[in-house]
């Protein structure tokens, strides 16, 4: 178990002699009855006295006082790269943040006290023995996790100017935890929002991640945008706000407004992929907005939204298959509409799309957070149950290489063939490859 390897690191230094603790998110998580994905331990041993103590250690910010004690092999099953290993940090002091994210020099320190008054926030910078019990809080932060605040340690512009990610931190705790941001914290924010954008998109994207996939994206996105720092982040989201839909349609509001109850309706936990496929479903919409005779339309919103949906990928730096996936889910989502009148072919090859089960929770959301009607889904539902897996995708009847050995040229054309023969075999028009062959001689003759 995590924790008691993490247990045994603090007893082990406090019998060597220096001091030691539990510190940051997973004391937090501890008073609050969670169960921490990960835990830090904070002391007074320097990292050359700590990988002395622990000779498996490896450093991987030796010059910040940061070694990882790796879990012993075995004890700790799945989960993150971090939750195989204890990151051990000497108390510090930070000196200088001149590009705004990482200390200039930093002085280590035999007092906790000095250690904790350079973190973020005072919910995360509380100490905890986990042998006694003891909770060692010198920001205050017990009082604050009781009363439900985020606030930050000290001055909330130093804080924020020390590392500006902190203020995307600051909403996703407050998102999560469903806390208020404290007023002089929140006041810093607004102030310093432009100033998000000096971070890597790398940073700025995987805060969002965990903001779209903890559960709590559409409070995470209202504050952002309360916050003023929507805008500098994604100005393709916030120019969601005021453009109005057919009511018809959507009678829930504007664009920003449908596209945060879909947010709302998306699972726990949810995929990287549907949580930004469902961002920016609609991010094409105030594009090709258009006031027409009879009602609001966004003509062509979809393939407008492929493409913009595939400039904010590549800015936040999404791997190939991540990209892939969210824009297969933005190009797809309106295909739903026509579900119940496709060929039966169709049908298939839709039901055969990669990671389906994204395309069909997004679909289920987006009915949620407009019509509310949920037909379409019940019926693909129901149709993925009675299609067994070998009519869905089933052995083809014919290849290029039957073509070849039929005198035909390899070309375009073969591609054109091979379709045709599948739909009929889909359709259950074709089921031998006699049959098959016999049709591409009478449809597509030499």
């Amino acid at each position: 178990m995590l924790k008691a390897f993490a247990t045994s690191i603090v007893q082990t230094l406090g019998q060597r002699g220096f001091q030691a603790y539990l510190v940051g998110g997973c004391v937090r998580d501890l008073l609050l009855g969670r169960d921490p994905k990960d835990y830090d331990v904070a002391t007074d041993a320097t990292p050359a006295q700590v990988m002395a103590v622990f000779p498996q250690t490896y450093a991987v910010g030796a010059q910040f006082g940061v070694v990882l004690v790796p879990v012993p092999d075995g004890e700790i099953a799945g989960g993150s790269p971090k939750s195989h290993a204890i990151e051990v940090a000497t108390f510090r002091s930070d000196l200088g943040y001149s590009d705004g994210r990482r200390p200039d020099e930093v002085r280590f320190s035999l007092d906790p006290r000095e250690d904790v008054t350079r973190r973020d926030f005072t919910i995360n910078g509380m100490l905890l023995d986990p042998v006694s019990g003891e909770v060692l809080d010198f920001v205050g932060g017990r009082k604050d996790l009781e009363a439900g605040i985020i606030r930050t340690i000290g001055d909330a512009e130093k804080r924020f100017g020390e590392d500006k990610l902190r203020m995307l931190r600051a909403v996703r705790f407050a998102a999560r935890f469903e806390y208020a941001i404290e007023p002089a914290t929140f006041a810093a924010m607004q102030k310093l929002a432009q100033q998000i954008l000096v971070v890597s998109h790398e940073r700025v994207r995987d805060e969002l991640t965990r903001m779209l996939t903890e559960g709590r994206a559409r409070r995470a996105f209202l504050l952002l945008e309360e916050s003023d720092l929507l805008n500098p982040v994604l100005p393709e989201i916030s120019a969601m706000k005021g453009v109005e839909q057919p009511p018809e349609f959507h009678p829930e509001g504007d664009v920003f407004e449908h596209t945060l109850l879909l947010l709302d309706n998306l699972p726990d936990p949810c995929p990287l992929t549907l949580a930004w496929g469902a961002l920016l479903h609609d991010v094409g919409k105030p594009a090709t907005f258009r006031r027409a005779p009879d009602r609001i339309r966004f003509d062509g919103h979809v393939e407008v939204g492929v493409k913009m949906a595939e400039q904010i990928c590549r800015r936040m730096r999404f791997s190939n298959d991540e990209n892939e996936q969210i824009l297969a889910l933005v190009d797809n989502h309106m295909r739903f509409a026509h579900a119940t009148r496709m060929k039966e072919s169709t049908l298939k090859r839709f039901l055969r799309l990669p990671a389906f089960a994204e395309h069909l929770a997004l679909h289920r959301a987006d009915c949620l957070a407009s019509h509310r009607n949920l037909s379409t889904y019940e019926f693909i539902q129901l149709k993925r149950a009675q299609i067994p897996v070998e009519k869905m995708r089933p052995s083809l009847l014919v290849t290029g290489d039957d073509l070849i050995a039929e005198g035909r040229v390899p070309g375009p054309k073969f591609r054109e063939i091979l379709s045709a023969v599948e739909d009929a075999q889909l359709e259950g028009r074709l089921s031998t490859r006699d049959a098959a062959l016999e049709f591409v001689r009478r449809e597509f003759p030499s």
